[in-house]
């Protein structure tokens, strides 16, 4: 009985320790150390987005006053929950792993026939995921066409109806 009180009692807590047969194959970044599959791997080379789409997904409310601060110094409001495009700086990197847990971050993939020269008439769509998609010029003569229906003044909007049909209700005409 003393035995297995002994073992019991006896019992060294094993540690886990970074295993000495690996260190030989170890490559360091930094404070990261990788272990590659083959002794010849090479990591293929990527060329970093320039703009970084950022989108909230957690809420404002809940969370400490340094990160609504940060979220803030980001361009996000409380009260909308558009996207926000940054520039890829070291800077803009640590103000975003400050409150990665609650954006969405997704690099900016712009196509590779990218018009040279942009002007205002010429338009862009930008995906969830980040895409980037030329979609063409606008006609000015269309664009001028729309903004006049737009700001017309006999335009019908849902309030000018609202109101109409409110006045004719009272009335008794709408009967």
């Amino acid at each position: 009985m003393t035995s297995r009180v002994k073992v019991l009692l006896t019992f060294v807590r094993g540690h886990r320790q970074y295993t000495k047969a690996w260190l030989k194959d170890v490559v360091r970044y930094g404070n990261v150390k990788f272990h590659p599959s083959t002794k010849d791997h090479v990591d293929p080379p990527i060329t970093p987005a320039k703009v970084l789409m950022v989108k909230r997904v957690k809420p404002f409310k809940g969370n400490p006053y340094w990160e609504k601060d940060t979220l803030k110094k980001l361009g996000f409001e409380e009260d909308s929950n558009d996207f926000v495009f940054v520039k890829n700086t070291p800077d803009m990197c640590a103000m975003l792993w400050r409150v990665k847990h609650l954006v969405k971050i997704d690099p900016v993939i712009l196509p590779k026939n990218l018009p040279s020269t942009v002007d205002d008439l010429t338009e862009f769509f930008v995906h969830d995921s980040g895409k980037v998609d030329v979609t063409g010029k606008v006609d000015p003569a269309r664009y001028q066409a729309t903004m006049d229906a737009r700001t017309s003044v006999k335009r019908l909007n849902s309030e000018t109806v609202q109101e109409q049909l409110r006045l004719m209700w009272l009335k008794g005409n709408l009967i």
